[in-house]
């Protein structure tokens, strides 16, 4: 099987991020999605408007989000519209809520490990492709949090969020918490959900992950580690799985000082066993050639 090509800047600014897609060839078609982490009230480590405002406007596209499961400013559609006014996000761009009114979507996922069905806002039906715009950095639950955390929890509704947290048990918000499973399962449903994002928009679809502001802590911590790691870079593919196996790589690979601390989190959580489940679904390969751009 042919290596999948993913992309590696070093520097980090709007411009690279341009760069960097246009380094994947392709030309995202009719009302372009990006998706994107809008960053928990309080948390300091998320990317802000101003460095991804030129590839979202080079793609003519809309920020799209979804409400969380769990307490903060962005588990209602009220809350999570003020907070995205709050942090920039309506300044510079059309925003999306996509699932701010019910009914979901429901996505079937016919072979997937753990569940056979995943909910999403029922807005993703605007959309004809997008753009997976993901801050690459450590994750309370996963592991670690990058392109298949935005395809999966980060494209789920509320309940739909609920729903891969329990590993198909429970879409109520309230009560989700207490049904959570044994951690695999939890990470199998990650994956699964990730696979009908990326059957649903066949292969109109494009990943960046930015590794920067590298905490243990996910974007969705209001109170998070600051990072522990220097900057690395911009990643690009056309494959998510090869996209954040790079990531992981790049990571276990440094002797950045703060990298034992990252990587800790990242085996406590066996993070990595979403990227092997998502390879065993076959929407992915996690053989990659890096190839770095000046």
């Amino acid at each position: 099987m042919e290596k999948v090509k993913v992309y590696f800047c070093r520097e980090i600014n709007p411009e690279s991020i341009v760069k960097m897609y246009d380094k994947l060839g392709v030309k995202l078609k009719g009302n372009v999605a990006v998706k994107l982490h809008s960053g928990e009230e309080g948390n300091q480590n998320y990317i802000k408007p101003e460095m991804v405002k030129k590839i979202v406007n080079y793609v003519n596209g809309t920020v799209v989000e979804c409400n969380t499961a769990y307490e903060g400013e962005r588990n209602s559609t009220e809350k999570h519209k003020k907070l995205m006014e709050n942090h920039g996000w309506t300044k510079y761009f059309d925003v999306d809520i996509m699932d701010a009114e019910g009914p979901d979507k429901v996505l079937k996922i016919e072979n997937g490990y753990v569940l056979k069905e995943n909910y999403v806002g029922k807005n993703i039906d605007n959309y004809d492709s997008m753009l997976v715009l993901s801050h690459f950095k450590g994750h309370p639950m996963g592991g670690y949090g990058g392109a298949l955390k935005q395809l999966s929890i980060g494209c789920a509704s509320s309940e739909g969020k609920a729903w891969i947290h329990t590993a198909g048990v429970d879409k109520d918000q309230t009560t989700a918490w207490d049904h959570l499973p044994e951690q695999d399962k939890f990470l199998e449903s990650m994956a699964d959900a990730a696979s009908s994002i990326v059957e649903y928009f066949n292969g109109n679809i494009a990943y960046i992950n930015i590794m920067v502001n590298m905490s243990v802590d996910c974007d969705c911590c209001a109170v998070a580690e600051d990072p522990c790691m220097k900057d690395i870079g911009i990643l690009s593919s056309l494959d998510p799985i090869a996209l954040d196996q790079a990531c992981i790589d790049l990571i276990y690979n440094s002797n950045d000082p703060g990298r034992d601390h990252l990587v800790e989190r990242i085996e406590r959580q066996n993070g990595r066993h979403t990227i092997d489940a998502a390879t065993t679904l076959g929407f992915g390969n996690k053989e990659y050639e890096l190839i770095e751009i000046d």
